[in-house]
């Protein structure tokens, strides 16, 4: 007889387990695959973002349809990590269940995170470059390079209070889907396990480090060949104002209030 529970989602104690488990195994990786696998998952978040920016620039679509559209192919860039196999940072951030429970040391903790956010970078740059060069961005009379411009100062001109807030609760929401996708057991269970939760965040416009990282580079390559908008420009030093308190808020919604609320309740040995 077939076993049916291979046709059922893991229970969420079980997804616990398994994220635990895999991120011991992520903190022990070695340096060059962890780097390659970093680079990859950057420039998939970008392929994500570049999809979300074509919908966002046709403005004949109305507001819902053009947000909740944008997210729902922006969710590519996720998937593409959860199942062709990628290191992103964000969802890393879930490596705190296992170094509550001593599994991993605090110092393999922070260096995953590290080169992690290092090679998303690279890879999100990387991928910037080759989609400049390929003209993509005059498609749609050049609306689409106008608006990654326009979203970039957008992101440029966040307060720090609000980009740190936009980052915890974007990556409550990508943790979520990384955590759901644990619970399926084929592509199709993780493909809608991400696909809401990745919705969700772009339609209600929080702040995802790595997509930023993807953006506002391409957005400093548009303005270098004279698409400008609003006459102001997008900067390296308004690119890091940006980055940092969205990496600390991703770190907060993602560590603090999925991997340590989980922790605390699925996985949490009580004291005797």
């Amino acid at each position: 007889m077939p076993d049916t529970d291979s046709l059922n989602a893991y229970t969420p104690v079980e997804i616990a387990r398994r994220v635990e488990a895999a991120g011991e195994t992520k903190a022990r990786m070695a340096l060059l695959p962890l780097a390659m696998l970093s680079v990859l998952a950057g420039a998939f978040i970008g392929l994500g973002a570049m999809l979300s920016v074509m919908v966002r620039a046709d403005t004949s679509l109305g507001f819902a349809a053009s947000t909740f559209l944008s997210g729902l192919v922006f969710s590519l860039g996720l998937l593409m990590v959860v199942v062709a196999g990628a290191e992103l940072f964000t969802g890393n951030n879930l490596l705190v269940m296992a170094w509550a429970d001593g599994r991993i040391t605090s110092a393999q903790v922070l260096r995953n995170w590290l080169i992690v956010c290092l090679g998303n970078l690279v890879g999100a740059i990387g991928l910037a470059w080759l989609v400049f060069v390929s003209g993509h961005t005059s498609m749609n009379a050049g609306a689409v390079g106008q608006k990654v411009v326009q979203i970039a100062l957008a992101k440029q001109a966040l307060p720090l209070w609000s980009a740190f807030a936009r980052g915890v609760l974007c990556n409550i929401l990508v943790c979520m889907a990384v955590w759901m996708a644990m619970g399926g057991r084929s592509v199709v269970d993780k493909a809608v396990a991400v696909m809401f939760p990745v919705m969700a965040f772009v339609a209600a416009g929080f702040e995802h480090s790595i997509a930023n990282m993807y953006l506002m580079p391409q957005a400093m390559l548009l303005q270098a060949s004279g698409v400008l908008a609003d006459g102001v420009l997008v900067t390296w030093q308004g690119m890091l104002g940006n980055l940092a308190p969205v990496i600390l808020g991703n770190l907060a919604g993602g560590a603090v209030l999925v991997g340590g609320v989980y922790w605390t309740i699925y996985l949490r040995q009580p004291r005797v």
